[in-house]
């Protein structure tokens, strides 16, 4: 039961994540995450990495509370949180943008959708007319120029 907790909590994580950023990171925070795509901001952090701190705080919170209360369902809702945070640093942070230099010449189908997804998504500089607000979940379409591609 802990285990499908975790799972269930990592797919709902996709739909948060698009909900979250379209509408507060590409909103009322703004702010904080323009940086991320019109990169004013000089060196290796920006604004926009202060969100890892603003999601990890509920997270760290779910899974005390889950441990002093025996490891109840808070504890696994906060691992499969936490888990889909580290896939997002994976892919985003390292795989998309590069921070460390790691498959960059990958000729994975998905791997290629997730760049190309996300390179739509940073066509617009400003926080209106956005696309492509998910992170795994990559629309048909972006498979497709792949396949295309190599007809």
């Amino acid at each position: 039961m802990n285990f499908l907790i975790v799972v269930i909590t990592f797919f709902i994580m996709e739909g948060m994540t698009w909900l979250i950023h379209k509408y507060i990171m590409h909103g009322f925070l703004w702010i904080l995450h323009k940086d991320h795509h019109d990169h004013s901001n000089e060196g290796h952090m920006e604004k926009n990495d202060y969100f890892f701190v603003i999601f990890a705080v509920p997270t760290i919170i779910l899974m005390y509370y889950g441990t002093i209360q025996n490891f109840n369902h808070w504890f696994y809702i906060a691992v499969g949180i936490a888990l889909y945070g580290m896939a997002y640093f994976f892919v985003h942070d390292i795989f998309i943008h590069q921070r460390i230099k790691f498959l960059r010449n990958t000729e994975n189908p998905y791997l290629l959708a997730i760049r190309r997804a996300h390179k739509q998504h940073h066509k617009h500089t400003g926080k209106e007319k956005g696309e492509c607000f998910g992170f795994l979940w990559v629309p048909v379409k972006y498979f497709k120029m792949f396949f295309n591609k190599n007809k």
